[in-house]
């Protein structure tokens, strides 16, 4: 039986946008969800930071970003960027 199957799971992947560029191959990612509360039906924003890896720096502030759960790169980052959905104006 192969157990490397089993150990393999999808990593979870967010939209958000760059809100901070300024370390180096390091961005600051907002990530903007919407969830209902549940006594009072109303939906509510959420929204959580994240530090994610970006090898080229090429992420500026304002751009919009996948990212995608990876092993630990540092104490808070978690996260790489897979890819720049839309460019800032």
């Amino acid at each position: 039986m192969d157990h490397n199957n089993q150990t393999q799971r999808r990593k979870k992947t967010l939209i958000g946008t760059v809100i901070s560029d300024k370390m180096d191959k390091t961005v600051t990612v907002l990530v903007e969800r919407l969830m209902q509360h549940s006594t009072y039906k109303k939906f509510i924003r959420k929204r959580k930071k994240f530090k994610a890896h970006d090898e080229q720096n090429a992420c500026r502030i304002g751009d919009k970003v996948l990212i995608v759960e990876s092993r630990p790169l540092s104490k808070e980052k978690h996260w790489r960027v897979r890819e720049i959905i839309e460019k800032a104006v």
